[in-house]
Protein backbone atom coordinates (compact mmCIF):
# COMPACT_ATOMS: atom_id res chain seq x y z
CA UNK A 1 0.00 0.00 0.00
CA UNK A 2 2.98 2.36 0.31
CA UNK A 3 2.94 2.83 -3.46
CA UNK A 4 -0.65 3.97 -3.23
CA UNK A 5 0.21 6.53 -0.57
CA UNK A 6 2.43 8.45 -2.98
CA UNK A 7 -0.73 10.04 -4.37
CA UNK A 8 -1.44 11.52 -0.97
CA UNK A 9 1.98 12.71 0.20
CA UNK A 10 1.09 16.23 -0.89
CA UNK A 11 -1.12 16.46 2.18
CA UNK A 12 1.74 15.85 4.59
CA UNK A 13 3.16 18.73 6.57
CA UNK A 14 6.61 18.68 8.14
CA UNK A 15 6.68 16.29 11.09
CA UNK A 16 4.78 13.09 11.59
CA UNK A 17 2.95 13.80 14.82
CA UNK A 18 2.86 17.25 16.39
CA UNK A 19 1.63 18.11 19.84
CA UNK A 20 0.63 21.72 20.33
CA UNK A 21 -1.64 23.41 22.82
CA UNK A 22 -2.66 20.02 24.19
CA UNK A 23 -3.86 18.77 20.80
CA UNK A 24 -2.53 16.00 18.58
CA UNK A 25 -2.33 17.08 14.97
CA UNK A 26 -2.57 14.39 12.29
CA UNK A 27 -1.58 14.56 8.65
CA UNK A 28 -3.73 12.81 6.05
CA UNK A 29 -1.23 9.95 5.75
CA UNK A 30 -1.38 9.36 9.49
CA UNK A 31 -5.18 9.39 9.40
CA UNK A 32 -5.13 6.81 6.61
CA UNK A 33 -2.62 4.58 8.41
CA UNK A 34 -4.69 4.65 11.61
CA UNK A 35 -7.90 3.89 9.70
CA UNK A 36 -6.28 0.98 7.84
CA UNK A 37 -4.94 -0.41 11.10
CA UNK A 38 -8.24 -0.13 12.99
CA UNK A 39 -10.79 -1.00 10.30
CA UNK A 40 -12.56 -4.29 11.04
CA UNK A 41 -13.51 -4.98 7.44
CA UNK A 42 -9.82 -4.98 6.57
CA UNK A 43 -9.07 -7.33 9.44
CA UNK A 44 -11.78 -9.72 8.28
CA UNK A 45 -10.47 -9.63 4.72
CA UNK A 46 -6.95 -10.34 5.99
CA UNK A 47 -8.30 -13.44 7.73
CA UNK A 48 -10.02 -14.45 4.49
CA UNK A 49 -6.71 -14.01 2.67
CA UNK A 50 -5.00 -16.26 5.23
CA UNK A 51 -7.66 -18.94 4.64
CA UNK A 52 -7.03 -18.79 0.88
CA UNK A 53 -3.28 -19.10 1.52
CA UNK A 54 -3.89 -22.23 3.62
CA UNK A 55 -6.05 -23.70 0.84
CA UNK A 56 -3.30 -23.00 -1.71
CA UNK A 57 -0.69 -24.61 0.56
CA UNK A 58 -2.89 -27.68 0.97
CA UNK A 59 -3.42 -27.97 -2.81
CA UNK A 60 0.35 -28.14 -3.27
CA UNK A 61 0.71 -30.61 -0.42
CA UNK A 62 -1.78 -32.94 -2.15
CA UNK A 63 1.02 -33.85 -4.58
CA UNK A 64 2.92 -35.54 -1.76
CA UNK A 65 2.39 -39.20 -0.79
CA UNK A 66 0.15 -40.05 2.14
CA UNK A 67 1.60 -42.25 4.89
CA UNK A 68 -0.55 -43.70 7.69
CA UNK A 69 0.02 -46.16 10.47
CA UNK A 70 -2.58 -48.32 12.17
CA UNK A 71 -2.72 -50.73 15.09
CA UNK A 72 -5.41 -53.03 16.40
CA UNK A 73 -5.99 -55.61 19.11
CA UNK A 74 -8.86 -58.11 19.02
CA UNK A 75 -10.27 -60.60 21.52
CA UNK A 76 -11.81 -63.64 19.80
CA UNK A 77 -14.10 -66.11 21.60
CA UNK A 78 -14.99 -69.46 20.04
CA UNK A 79 -13.45 -70.64 16.82
CA UNK A 80 -10.21 -68.84 15.99
CA UNK A 81 -7.87 -69.07 13.06
CA UNK A 82 -4.26 -69.67 13.95
CA UNK A 83 -0.93 -69.15 12.28
CA UNK A 84 -1.31 -72.44 10.44
CA UNK A 85 -4.49 -71.06 8.83
CA UNK A 86 -6.76 -73.60 10.54
CA UNK A 87 -9.67 -72.97 12.82
CA UNK A 88 -9.73 -74.25 16.40
CA UNK A 89 -12.34 -74.09 19.12
CA UNK A 90 -10.39 -71.90 21.48
CA UNK A 91 -10.26 -68.29 22.52
CA UNK A 92 -7.48 -66.09 21.19
CA UNK A 93 -6.13 -62.58 20.98
CA UNK A 94 -4.62 -60.93 17.94
CA UNK A 95 -2.59 -57.73 17.47
CA UNK A 96 -1.97 -56.08 14.10
CA UNK A 97 0.42 -53.27 13.14
CA UNK A 98 0.50 -51.71 9.66
CA UNK A 99 2.09 -48.83 7.77
CA UNK A 100 0.51 -47.85 4.44
CA UNK A 101 1.76 -45.29 1.90
CA UNK A 102 0.11 -44.25 -1.36
CA UNK A 103 0.61 -41.59 -4.01
CA UNK A 104 -1.45 -40.52 -7.01
CA UNK A 105 0.55 -40.88 -10.22
CA UNK A 106 -2.04 -39.54 -12.66
CA UNK A 107 -5.48 -38.01 -12.17
CA UNK A 108 -6.06 -36.12 -15.42
CA UNK A 109 -4.02 -33.16 -14.05
CA UNK A 110 -6.74 -32.47 -11.51
CA UNK A 111 -4.29 -31.68 -8.70
CA UNK A 112 -2.32 -29.30 -10.94
CA UNK A 113 -5.48 -27.44 -11.92
CA UNK A 114 -6.51 -27.35 -8.26
CA UNK A 115 -3.20 -25.69 -7.36
CA UNK A 116 -3.72 -23.07 -10.07
CA UNK A 117 -7.32 -22.46 -8.96
CA UNK A 118 -6.37 -22.04 -5.30
CA UNK A 119 -3.54 -19.68 -6.26
CA UNK A 120 -6.01 -17.59 -8.27
CA UNK A 121 -8.38 -17.56 -5.26
CA UNK A 122 -5.52 -16.32 -3.10
CA UNK A 123 -4.85 -13.50 -5.56
CA UNK A 124 -8.59 -12.66 -5.57
CA UNK A 125 -8.53 -12.23 -1.78
CA UNK A 126 -5.42 -10.05 -2.02
CA UNK A 127 -7.03 -7.83 -4.67
CA UNK A 128 -10.21 -7.60 -2.56
CA UNK A 129 -8.09 -6.52 0.40
CA UNK A 130 -6.58 -3.73 -1.72
CA UNK A 131 -10.07 -2.73 -2.88
CA UNK A 132 -11.26 -2.35 0.72
CA UNK A 133 -8.11 -0.39 1.56
CA UNK A 134 -8.80 1.92 -1.39
CA UNK A 135 -12.33 2.49 -0.14
CA UNK A 136 -10.98 3.41 3.29
CA UNK A 137 -8.45 5.78 1.72
CA UNK A 138 -11.24 7.42 -0.26
CA UNK A 139 -13.47 7.77 2.81
CA UNK A 140 -10.69 9.22 4.96
CA UNK A 141 -9.59 11.59 2.18
CA UNK A 142 -13.17 12.82 1.70
CA UNK A 143 -13.67 13.42 5.43
CA UNK A 144 -10.24 15.04 5.71
CA UNK A 145 -10.91 17.49 2.88
CA UNK A 146 -14.34 18.29 4.32
CA UNK A 147 -12.71 19.10 7.64
CA UNK A 148 -10.18 21.33 5.88
CA UNK A 149 -12.99 23.12 4.06
CA UNK A 150 -14.96 23.66 7.28
CA UNK A 151 -11.81 24.93 8.99
CA UNK A 152 -11.25 27.47 6.23
CA UNK A 153 -14.89 28.56 6.46
CA UNK A 154 -14.34 29.02 10.19
CA UNK A 155 -11.26 31.12 9.48
CA UNK A 156 -13.28 33.25 7.05
CA UNK A 157 -15.98 33.76 9.69
CA UNK A 158 -13.38 34.79 12.29
CA UNK A 159 -11.73 37.21 9.85
CA UNK A 160 -15.08 38.79 9.08
CA UNK A 161 -15.71 39.29 12.80
CA UNK A 162 -12.31 40.92 13.16
CA UNK A 163 -13.07 43.25 10.26
CA UNK A 164 -16.44 44.20 11.76
CA UNK A 165 -14.84 44.88 15.14
CA UNK A 166 -12.37 47.24 13.48
CA UNK A 167 -15.27 48.98 11.74
CA UNK A 168 -17.06 49.27 15.06
CA UNK A 169 -13.97 50.81 16.62
CA UNK A 170 -13.59 53.38 13.83
CA UNK A 171 -17.31 54.16 13.84
CA UNK A 172 -17.21 54.72 17.60
CA UNK A 173 -14.48 57.26 17.12
CA UNK A 174 -16.51 58.98 14.39
CA UNK A 175 -19.58 59.06 16.65
CA UNK A 176 -17.54 60.54 19.50
CA UNK A 177 -16.22 63.22 17.16
CA UNK A 178 -19.73 64.00 15.92
CA UNK A 179 -19.07 62.88 12.35
CA UNK A 180 -21.48 59.94 12.48
CA UNK A 181 -24.90 59.35 13.96
CA UNK A 182 -24.99 57.06 16.99
CA UNK A 183 -27.67 54.92 15.34
CA UNK A 184 -25.01 53.65 12.94
CA UNK A 185 -23.29 51.91 15.86
CA UNK A 186 -26.38 49.84 16.62
CA UNK A 187 -26.44 48.52 13.06
CA UNK A 188 -22.74 47.58 13.26
CA UNK A 189 -23.27 45.85 16.61
CA UNK A 190 -26.19 43.91 15.16
CA UNK A 191 -23.99 42.86 12.24
CA UNK A 192 -21.28 41.78 14.68
CA UNK A 193 -23.78 39.68 16.64
CA UNK A 194 -24.95 38.00 13.42
CA UNK A 195 -21.37 37.20 12.46
CA UNK A 196 -20.75 35.75 15.93
CA UNK A 197 -23.65 33.36 15.33
CA UNK A 198 -22.18 32.44 11.96
CA UNK A 199 -18.81 31.79 13.59
CA UNK A 200 -20.38 29.50 16.20
CA UNK A 201 -22.13 27.54 13.43
CA UNK A 202 -18.90 27.31 11.43
CA UNK A 203 -17.03 26.10 14.50
CA UNK A 204 -19.69 23.48 15.16
CA UNK A 205 -19.51 22.28 11.54
CA UNK A 206 -15.74 21.97 11.85
CA UNK A 207 -16.02 19.92 15.04
CA UNK A 208 -18.61 17.64 13.41
CA UNK A 209 -16.28 17.14 10.43
CA UNK A 210 -13.45 16.18 12.80
CA UNK A 211 -15.80 13.80 14.61
CA UNK A 212 -16.79 12.18 11.33
CA UNK A 213 -13.12 11.74 10.41
CA UNK A 214 -12.28 10.30 13.82
CA UNK A 215 -15.17 7.82 13.56
CA UNK A 216 -13.99 6.63 10.15
CA UNK A 217 -10.54 6.14 11.70
CA UNK A 218 -12.31 4.19 14.50
CA UNK A 219 -10.49 6.10 17.23
CA UNK A 220 -11.43 5.26 20.80
CA UNK A 221 -11.05 8.88 21.95
CA UNK A 222 -12.16 11.91 19.95
CA UNK A 223 -10.76 14.54 22.32
CA UNK A 224 -7.80 16.75 21.41
CA UNK A 225 -8.06 15.83 17.73
CA UNK A 226 -6.72 18.20 15.08
CA UNK A 227 -5.53 17.94 11.48
CA UNK A 228 -2.72 19.66 9.60
CA UNK A 229 -2.22 20.07 5.87
CA UNK A 230 -0.71 22.50 3.37
CA UNK A 231 -3.07 24.92 1.59
CA UNK A 232 -5.44 23.53 -1.01
CA UNK A 233 -3.69 25.60 -3.69
CA UNK A 234 -0.53 23.53 -3.14
CA UNK A 235 -2.50 20.33 -3.60
CA UNK A 236 -4.01 21.61 -6.82
CA UNK A 237 -0.71 22.88 -8.24
CA UNK A 238 0.97 19.50 -7.69
CA UNK A 239 -1.88 17.38 -9.07
CA UNK A 240 -2.40 17.48 -12.85
CA UNK A 241 -5.84 17.10 -14.41
CA UNK A 242 -5.57 13.78 -16.23
CA UNK A 243 -7.68 12.88 -19.24
CA UNK A 244 -10.43 10.32 -18.72
CA UNK A 245 -8.93 8.01 -21.36
CA UNK A 246 -5.54 8.02 -19.64
CA UNK A 247 -7.12 7.29 -16.28
CA UNK A 248 -9.27 4.47 -17.72
CA UNK A 249 -6.35 2.75 -19.48
CA UNK A 250 -4.29 2.85 -16.29
CA UNK A 251 -7.25 1.67 -14.19
CA UNK A 252 -7.75 -1.43 -16.36
CA UNK A 253 -4.23 -2.51 -15.43
CA UNK A 254 -3.99 -1.36 -11.81
CA UNK A 255 -7.44 -1.20 -10.21
CA UNK A 256 -7.89 -4.00 -7.62
CA UNK A 257 -11.53 -4.69 -8.57
CA UNK A 258 -10.44 -5.41 -12.14
CA UNK A 259 -7.59 -7.66 -11.04
CA UNK A 260 -9.92 -9.43 -8.63
CA UNK A 261 -12.32 -10.32 -11.44
CA UNK A 262 -9.46 -11.39 -13.69
CA UNK A 263 -8.21 -13.79 -11.03
CA UNK A 264 -11.79 -14.96 -10.41
CA UNK A 265 -12.15 -15.75 -14.11
CA UNK A 266 -8.87 -17.66 -14.00
CA UNK A 267 -10.08 -19.62 -10.97
CA UNK A 268 -13.35 -20.50 -12.71
CA UNK A 269 -11.43 -21.70 -15.77
CA UNK A 270 -9.26 -23.96 -13.63
CA UNK A 271 -12.34 -25.28 -11.85
CA UNK A 272 -13.75 -26.29 -15.23
CA UNK A 273 -10.52 -28.11 -16.10
CA UNK A 274 -10.69 -29.87 -12.74
CA UNK A 275 -14.22 -31.02 -13.55
CA UNK A 276 -13.15 -32.29 -16.97
CA UNK A 277 -10.20 -34.18 -15.46
CA UNK A 278 -12.69 -36.54 -13.80
CA UNK A 279 -13.30 -38.09 -17.24
CA UNK A 280 -9.75 -39.50 -17.15
CA UNK A 281 -8.61 -42.65 -15.28
CA UNK A 282 -6.79 -42.27 -11.97
CA UNK A 283 -3.60 -44.25 -11.38
CA UNK A 284 -2.23 -44.66 -7.87
CA UNK A 285 0.73 -46.47 -6.37
CA UNK A 286 0.75 -47.93 -2.86
CA UNK A 287 3.06 -49.72 -0.49
CA UNK A 288 2.37 -51.33 2.87
CA UNK A 289 4.16 -53.20 5.62
CA UNK A 290 2.46 -55.10 8.42
CA UNK A 291 3.02 -57.57 11.19
CA UNK A 292 0.97 -59.23 13.92
CA UNK A 293 0.89 -61.21 17.13
CA UNK A 294 -1.33 -64.27 17.82
CA UNK A 295 -2.04 -65.77 21.22
CA UNK A 296 -4.27 -68.88 21.23
CA UNK A 297 -5.35 -70.60 24.45
CA UNK A 298 -4.34 -74.21 24.91
CA UNK A 299 -1.20 -74.14 22.76
CA UNK A 300 2.35 -72.86 22.88
CA UNK A 301 2.79 -69.38 21.39
CA UNK A 302 6.00 -67.74 20.31
CA UNK A 303 7.04 -64.64 22.26
CA UNK A 304 5.59 -61.27 21.27
CA UNK A 305 8.83 -59.88 19.81
CA UNK A 306 9.54 -63.07 17.91
CA UNK A 307 6.12 -63.07 16.29
CA UNK A 308 6.38 -59.42 15.33
CA UNK A 309 9.68 -60.13 13.63
CA UNK A 310 8.58 -63.36 11.93
CA UNK A 311 5.13 -62.11 10.80
CA UNK A 312 6.34 -59.06 8.84
CA UNK A 313 4.77 -58.81 5.39
CA UNK A 314 5.35 -56.20 2.65
CA UNK A 315 3.36 -55.31 -0.43
CA UNK A 316 3.63 -53.02 -3.44
CA UNK A 317 0.85 -52.38 -5.91
CA UNK A 318 -0.82 -50.13 -8.49
CA UNK A 319 -4.46 -49.12 -8.52
CA UNK A 320 -6.30 -47.94 -11.63
CA UNK A 321 -9.73 -46.33 -11.39
CA UNK A 322 -11.61 -45.88 -14.67
CA UNK A 323 -14.81 -43.77 -14.64
CA UNK A 324 -17.61 -45.40 -16.61
CA UNK A 325 -20.89 -44.03 -15.30
CA UNK A 326 -21.28 -41.62 -12.39
CA UNK A 327 -24.94 -40.61 -12.65
CA UNK A 328 -23.97 -37.63 -14.91
CA UNK A 329 -22.14 -35.97 -11.99
CA UNK A 330 -19.04 -35.19 -14.08
CA UNK A 331 -21.11 -33.83 -16.96
CA UNK A 332 -23.13 -31.58 -14.66
CA UNK A 333 -19.98 -30.42 -12.85
CA UNK A 334 -18.48 -29.34 -16.17
CA UNK A 335 -21.67 -27.49 -17.12
CA UNK A 336 -21.76 -25.65 -13.78
CA UNK A 337 -18.12 -24.66 -14.22
CA UNK A 338 -18.85 -23.31 -17.72
CA UNK A 339 -21.75 -21.29 -16.34
CA UNK A 340 -19.45 -19.87 -13.66
CA UNK A 341 -16.97 -18.80 -16.37
CA UNK A 342 -19.71 -17.08 -18.37
CA UNK A 343 -20.93 -15.31 -15.23
CA UNK A 344 -17.38 -14.16 -14.41
CA UNK A 345 -16.99 -12.69 -17.88
CA UNK A 346 -20.29 -10.84 -17.60
CA UNK A 347 -19.26 -9.49 -14.20
CA UNK A 348 -15.97 -8.35 -15.71
CA UNK A 349 -17.72 -6.49 -18.54
CA UNK A 350 -20.17 -4.89 -16.11
CA UNK A 351 -17.40 -3.76 -13.77
CA UNK A 352 -15.39 -2.26 -16.64
CA UNK A 353 -18.47 -0.39 -17.81
CA UNK A 354 -19.17 0.93 -14.31
CA UNK A 355 -15.51 1.92 -13.91
CA UNK A 356 -15.57 3.80 -17.20
CA UNK A 357 -18.72 5.60 -16.08
CA UNK A 358 -17.15 6.56 -12.73
CA UNK A 359 -14.01 7.86 -14.43
CA UNK A 360 -15.96 9.91 -16.98
CA UNK A 361 -18.11 11.40 -14.23
CA UNK A 362 -15.04 12.14 -12.09
CA UNK A 363 -13.30 13.81 -15.02
CA UNK A 364 -16.22 16.10 -15.92
CA UNK A 365 -16.80 16.84 -12.23
CA UNK A 366 -13.16 17.93 -12.02
CA UNK A 367 -13.49 20.11 -15.12
CA UNK A 368 -16.67 21.67 -13.74
CA UNK A 369 -15.07 22.22 -10.33
CA UNK A 370 -12.10 23.95 -11.98
CA UNK A 371 -14.45 26.28 -13.87
CA UNK A 372 -16.41 27.06 -10.68
CA UNK A 373 -13.18 27.78 -8.83
CA UNK A 374 -11.98 30.19 -11.54
CA UNK A 375 -15.34 31.97 -11.50
CA UNK A 376 -15.32 32.06 -7.69
CA UNK A 377 -11.87 33.66 -7.63
CA UNK A 378 -13.11 36.41 -9.94
CA UNK A 379 -16.15 36.87 -7.72
CA UNK A 380 -13.90 37.22 -4.65
CA UNK A 381 -11.79 39.85 -6.39
CA UNK A 382 -14.89 41.81 -7.38
CA UNK A 383 -16.53 41.52 -3.95
CA UNK A 384 -13.31 42.60 -2.19
CA UNK A 385 -13.15 45.68 -4.37
CA UNK A 386 -16.86 46.38 -3.85
CA UNK A 387 -16.47 46.12 -0.08
CA UNK A 388 -13.41 48.40 -0.10
CA UNK A 389 -15.33 50.99 -2.11
CA UNK A 390 -18.40 50.70 0.17
CA UNK A 391 -16.18 51.08 3.24
CA UNK A 392 -14.63 54.25 1.89
CA UNK A 393 -18.05 55.68 1.08
CA UNK A 394 -19.33 54.75 4.54
CA UNK A 395 -16.45 56.46 6.29
CA UNK A 396 -17.02 59.61 4.22
CA UNK A 397 -20.75 59.54 4.99
CA UNK A 398 -21.82 58.81 1.41
CA UNK A 399 -23.13 55.28 2.18
CA UNK A 400 -25.32 53.85 4.89
CA UNK A 401 -24.37 50.99 7.19
CA UNK A 402 -26.86 48.83 5.34
CA UNK A 403 -24.96 49.30 2.09
CA UNK A 404 -21.69 48.50 3.88
CA UNK A 405 -23.08 45.34 5.44
CA UNK A 406 -24.61 44.25 2.14
CA UNK A 407 -21.18 44.54 0.49
CA UNK A 408 -19.59 42.72 3.42
CA UNK A 409 -22.15 39.89 3.25
CA UNK A 410 -21.52 39.58 -0.47
CA UNK A 411 -17.81 39.37 0.26
CA UNK A 412 -18.35 36.66 2.89
CA UNK A 413 -20.53 34.66 0.54
CA UNK A 414 -17.97 34.96 -2.27
CA UNK A 415 -15.14 33.84 0.03
CA UNK A 416 -17.17 30.82 1.18
CA UNK A 417 -18.06 29.84 -2.37
CA UNK A 418 -14.44 30.22 -3.43
CA UNK A 419 -13.28 27.97 -0.57
CA UNK A 420 -15.87 25.33 -1.41
CA UNK A 421 -14.99 25.38 -5.11
CA UNK A 422 -11.28 25.20 -4.32
CA UNK A 423 -11.55 22.16 -2.06
CA UNK A 424 -14.02 20.48 -4.38
CA UNK A 425 -11.55 20.83 -7.24
CA UNK A 426 -8.72 19.44 -5.09
CA UNK A 427 -10.94 16.52 -4.11
CA UNK A 428 -11.99 15.81 -7.72
CA UNK A 429 -8.34 15.73 -8.76
CA UNK A 430 -7.58 13.25 -5.96
CA UNK A 431 -10.46 11.02 -7.06
CA UNK A 432 -9.00 10.84 -10.57
CA UNK A 433 -5.58 10.00 -9.11
CA UNK A 434 -7.01 7.21 -6.95
CA UNK A 435 -9.11 5.81 -9.79
CA UNK A 436 -6.01 5.62 -11.97
CA UNK A 437 -4.12 3.40 -9.54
Amino acid sequence: MQLRYRLLYLFIAVGSLITAAGQQQYTLLECIEIALENNRDIKQQELNKQQRMVAYSQARADLLPAVNASAGHNFIFGRSIGLDNTYQNTNSTQSNFNIVADITLFDGLRMKHNIDARKADMMVSEANLERIQDEIIMSVSTAFLQALLNRELLTIAENQIQTTRENLKRSTELVNSGKMAKGELYEIEAQLAKEEVNRVQAENNYKLALLDLAQIMELEKFDDFEIVSPPAEALIDETPLLSSQMVYESALVNRPEIRSLQYQLESSTKEMLMAKSQYFPTLSFGASMGTGYYNMNGRDNDPFATQLRNNISNSLGFSLRIPIFNRFQIKNSVQNAQIAIANSRLEMDKTKLELRKRIEQAFYNAVGAESRWEAAKKSVTASNEAYRFAEEKHESGRATSYELFLAKNNQTQALGEEAQAKYEYAFRLKILELLKD
